[in-house]
């Protein structure tokens, strides 16, 4: 019989097979799980040079794979940039930057994420002139806490050449005031004529991104990820790089944009098709976000009743597209958080499957912050996944859209467990760097539904038990790159990606989840994280 190179047991071994953990060991040889068992099973399977670790009554689960993010930007905001959530005004915001940009005072960009005026008192956008008295010599690029409006000043607007003249590009708004000169807030698709310059990264930089990206993913015991839509035009010859040079301690399914570039689309999916990275479908954007009045809603705003939102690109468009890339065999992402823009999404994959036929396409719709009933049922009629990030819910007051919406529509802000419950497979991220990247917190508020202020819950109806939400981090994912014969359980034959948590989620008080950690990470068979309690028994390689 093989002989396994390491054994990890505890009293509470999570498989996602079922509902609850239970004592358990799992041996593994190489990069497999070669058996799952009891101490008895597992007995024939240690050799003379097995290494056998027991955790006690800490929770062993497969490892976390977030469904949605977005690697190297998130990074770059992660550890490069000024956080801004904390700011509670336009002034607190400001103090922030000059006490960044006075200790880094060789970046050639401030750039930093996360301000919502919503949060503040005063709730108009910021302006430029603001964060020209504390910077002028360099540019200012700041991202809103949802990454669809952003922040700069004087300088950056210079840089980009953005004058009084400027036009607005399609899908998006150069802010201006009366006098018709830029305000220096920039909305959707007019980000990008900073964003291209800010982000101009040195391969350098990109590479010291990657690590501190793949560093933080163990710690916090992600062992794959979804990165859509990169926000940095890489052309992923850095992550192949890191791949064949044995360096990604992390899976990575590539889903560049989806648009007129098939063929291009189709020599990404001949060239990224290893274990560790592979291109696996296309993500394109059907609207934008409630709090803009941008996100593509059935009915008008209740306070812009002028506007239901619109989409980013005509659904004759994005209709087209679907059609040609659904025929090509290709898994379509769409973001989609208004209900017009889940009703439109999911009329675009029932009329794909009408032309091409039916198929095990497994598109998906990202965020689904409001669905009209009716097509609750349609997720799992029409095999479209749902990819949630749990989290967004507390991301800013509920006035954010409550005061946007009809109060009929309030039961349907959100939606998480009517959709499981409708049978539609559902996977679990995080939108990193919208949100943090720690699984912990999407658990919590799956579980929990507690809003922003951390006092009062929100749509309760809607919350995962601890099970389900494990199983939409792990195997929902898995299932959502085709690869749950391979990821997403603790089964023998699959990938060893396994976590080891300090404590059992399933016996902690829901409010004890956010302050769960991550004790170990193995990836490949191979641990690439172990917290400082544990150095003395595992070698992280």
């Amino acid at each position: 019989m093989t002989k396994a190179d390491i054994i990890l047991s505890s009293q509470a071994v999570f498989t996602g097979l079922g509902d609850h953990p239970y004592p358990a060991s799992i041996a593994v040889k190489g990069n497999k799980i070669v058996a799952v068992g009891d101490s008895t099973e597992i007995q024939p399977f240690i050799g003379a040079h097995t290494k056998s670790f027991d955790f006690g009554d800490q929770l062993i689960t497969a490892g976390f794979h977030d469904a949605h993010l977005h690697l190297l930007s998130g990074s770059l905001h992660n550890n490069f940039s000024v956080h801004l959530h904390a700011a509670r005004s336009q002034e607190e915001a400001v103090m922030m930057v000059k006490d960044f940009a006075e200790k880094n005072p060789i970046d050639e960009w401030i750039i930093g994420s996360g301000w919502d005026s919503n949060n503040w008192e005063n709730n108009d956008f910021p302006h430029r002139s603001a964060l020209d008295q504390v910077v002028k010599d360099r540019p200012v690029f700041l991202f809103h806490a949802e990454f669809h409006y952003a922040w700069v000043n004087s300088k950056a607007l210079e840089v980009a050449n953005i004058t009084s003249q400027t036009e607005n590009p399609p899908y998006g708004i150069i802010e201006k005031d009366r006098m018709g000169q830029p305000t220096g807030i920039l909305i959707e698709k007019a980000i990008s004529l900073v964003s291209e310059k800010a982000m101009a990264l040195s391969e350098e930089k990109l590479e010291e991104l990657l690590t501190a990206f793949l560093q933080h993913a163990a710690k916090l015991g992600v062992t794959s990820v979804n990165d859509l839509y990169p926000s940095l035009n890489t052309g992923f010859d850095l992550f192949k790089k890191f791949d064949d040079e044995g360096k990604l301690t992390a899976r990575i399914h590539l889903y560049p944009a989806l648009n007129d570039e098939l063929e291009r689309a189709k020599k990404f999916r001949d060239r990224y098709q290893s274990e560790k990275l592979k291109f696996t479908g296309l993500k394109q954007f059907i609207d934008g976000v409630v709090t803009g009045h941008t996100a593509y809603m059935l009915d008008p705003y209740v306070d812009r009743p002028d506007t239901k939102g619109e989409t980013v690109f005509s659904l004759e468009q994005l209709t087209k597209w679907v059609l040609e890339a659904d025929k090509e065999g290709f898994q379509i992402r769409f973001h989609a958080i208004g209900d017009g823009a889940v009703h439109s999404g999911l009329n675009m994959f029932a009329e794909a499957q009408k032309q091409n036929g039916k198929r095990d396409s497994r598109h998906a719709l990202e965020h689904i912050e409001i669905i009209h009933p009716d097509d609750i049922k349609r997720l799992k009629d029409l095999g479209v996944i749902a990819s949630l990030q749990p989290s967004h819910l507390a991301l800013m007051p509920r006035t954010s859209h409550t005061t946007r919406v009809d109060e009929r529509k309030y039961p349907y802000l959100y939606p998480g467990g009517s959709l499981k419950k409708a049978g539609a497979k559902v996977a679990f991220g995080t939108d990193f760097p919208v949100a943090s990247l720690n699984p912990m917190k999407e658990i919590y508020h799956a579980v929990t539904r507690m809003d922003h202020t951390g006092e009062s819950t929100w749509n309760e109806q809607e919350s995962f038990t601890v099970a389900d939400a494990l199983k939409a981090y792990t195997q929902g994912s898995a299932y959502s790159v085709f690869r749950e014969h391979e990821l997403g359980t603790l089964e023998e034959g699959k990938f060893a990606d396994i976590i080891i948590m300090n404590q059992n989620i399933f016996q902690a008080p829901p409010d004890e989840i956010l302050n769960t950690s991550v004790v170990a990470t193995m990836v490949d068979g191979k641990f690439v994280y172990s917290n400082s309690e544990n150095h003395h028994l595992l070698t992280v390689e």
